[in-house]
């Protein structure tokens, strides 16, 4: 069968001879640096990561303020305005391309948390050996009692009856040593809740395996955004399932760092459930500027691994150290973190002026659901930093809190320039990905459908893919129909385009 045209679906392109081709999307403007230096007890650690790995400083930050985050919320719940208090987790959301390193920065500071895994691991095989031994016995012992309460003799029968009663509850199983997953359903972490330690991390630097996996189906996708944000809050996760009732999972902490490429966090950042239910908003993000082409030096400074070194050594020693739990090693009792009188002012003065933006014409409106949640991203931010720097901190200081204010504000720039991104449509967007690769990446004049299917990038190698983007190009000026029969490398060409780069155009 023959293909069909790709031709055939696309308009008259529009003659650009004296103004050239024309933008598909206004350009989205380039962010400012990350404020490496409010991360306070951080910053040396993700200098150190930067120097070593030479990736954007946004991405060691980002992974380092989740892991510290990880290892700390499970001890303290920070005070926010209004007298509550709020969980010292964070969700952070990193969009940078394959190749900027993500996951080099991750495994330099996770080093830590796969040591003490480890360990757990060891120690929990060793545990669980003895559980199943002492679960065989109190199996044992109850069914001689159950069958002895069952015997005709009265007095057999109420002996073995007390005796029962004072049996006790079984064995319970140790606590899973997992820390961290990569590709958790909201089910999953249910059902880990149930057995495993009641304060973990979502870690990934794949997020299109999350952002498109099971739990964001259709199907799914507003039960997952529901419970991660139920989780985010602090709230009492509460889990129902026909035939089996409900089941309450009080006291348990989360924290994420999703990393994901541009052409996949987009389209989802204009997801109307996502960003309608807030979900999006409990996230701290960035899209840091690509240092690709710019990692020419080789070797790094020897301070540079006695920082990473020190940041490690803190995270095992945290890690180490026993939670609040109450009557279950399973449920959390986090002490309250009280803010300073001073870092109290300092908050609610930026909240006030972050809630004035919000209002009609005010600079804030478009991203109301981020503003709204950007003082108790600061107090979040500032809780863990303290709480890093001391956890058994009796209030956050002033400087804490400046830390957590400039944070904040950094990433309320972010959300204002990534709310942009957002808007473009999913079409748009691969018609600009397919615009960047032919005027970066191919090396001819020409190009025919199968050269991208071939070489492109990866989500445009199908051709029911191809039509629309190619159709956008032309229209937009950028992609020239050839006439049918054209000579294209060697080759008699049935449908080929004439890369028209910029203003160069006949």
């Amino acid at each position: 069968m023959t293909a069909p045209a790709f031709t055939a679906d696309i308009p008259q392109p529009i003659p650009f001879k004296t103004e050239g081709p024309q933008p598909l999307m206004r350009e989205i403007p380039q962010g400012e640096p990350y404020p490496i230096h409010a991360l306070g007890p951080l910053r040396a650690a993700v200098e150190a990561v930067q120097d070593i790995t030479q990736a954007p400083a946004a991405i060691a930050a980002q992974s380092a303020l989740s892991i510290a985050a990880l290892a700390v919320q499970g001890f303290a719940d920070v005070e926010i305005l209004g007298g509550g208090v709020a969980p010292c987790a964070l969700f952070c959301l990193t969009i940078a391309e394959s190749g900027e390193r993500k996951s080099s920065c991750d495994r330099l500071l996770m080093q830590g948390i796969r040591d003490h895994e480890a360990r757990e691991a060891v120690a929990y095989r060793e545990a669980y050996a003895e559980f199943e031994v002492a679960m065989e016995i109190w199996l044992g012992k109850r069914k001689r009692m159950m069958t002895a309460a069952a015997e005709a003799d009265q007095t057999k029968a109420l002996k073995a009856t007390a005796e029962l009663q004072t049996l006790g509850p079984a064995p319970v199983e140790p606590l899973k040593p997992n820390l961290t997953f990569q590709e958790p359903t909201i089910e999953g972490l249910f059902k880990f809740y149930q057995a495993g330690r009641p304060s973990v991390g979502l870690f990934t630097d794949e997020g299109g395996s999350f952002i498109g996996g099971h739990g964001m189906n259709s199907d799914n996708r507003l039960k997952t955004i529901a419970g991660f944000s139920s989780l985010w809050n602090g709230d009492k996760l509460t889990r129902m399932r026909a035939g089996h009732g409900t089941s309450d999972y009080p006291g348990r902490r989360l924290s994420m760092h999703v990393m994901v490429q541009p052409v996949i966090a987009h389209p989802f950042l204009a997801d109307p459930l996502a960003s309608g239910q807030g979900f999006l908003a409990r996230f701290l993000m960035t899209e840091p500027p690509s240092a690709i082409g710019t990692r020419l030096r080789r070797g790094h400074d020897h301070d540079s691994e006695l920082n990473l070194s020190a940041f490690n050594d803190r995270l095992r020693e945290l890690l180490d150290r026993p939670m609040p739990t109450g009557d279950s090693a399973r449920e959390l009792k986090p002490v309250r973190l009280p803010l300073s009188s001073a870092a109290k002012t300092m908050l609610r003065d930026f909240y006030e002026r972050v809630e004035k933006a919000q209002a009609p014409g005010g600079g804030m409106e478009h991203i109301r659901a981020y503003a709204s949640k950007a003082a108790e991203q600061a107090a979040r931010i500032a809780g863990v930093l303290t709480l890093w720097t001391d956890l058994d901190a009796a209030e956050v200081a002033p400087a804490a809190m400046d830390w957590g204010l400039e944070l904040a504000e950094f990433y309320l720039g972010e959300a204002q320039r990534l709310a942009e991104a957002g808007a473009v449509s999913e079409e748009t967007g691969r018609a600009e990905l397919l615009r960047r690769w032919l005027l970066d990446s191919w090396p001819h004049a020409e190009i025919v459908p199968s050269d991208i299917m071939k070489f492109g990038p990866n989500s445009l190698r199908e051709r029911s893919k191809l039509a629309k983007p190619i159709g956008a190009l032309v229209m937009g000026g950028w992609l020239a129909p050839l006439p049918n029969g054209t000579v294209i490398r060697g080759a008699t060409r049935k449908e080929a385009f004439r890369i028209v780069r910029g203003w160069d155009v006949d």
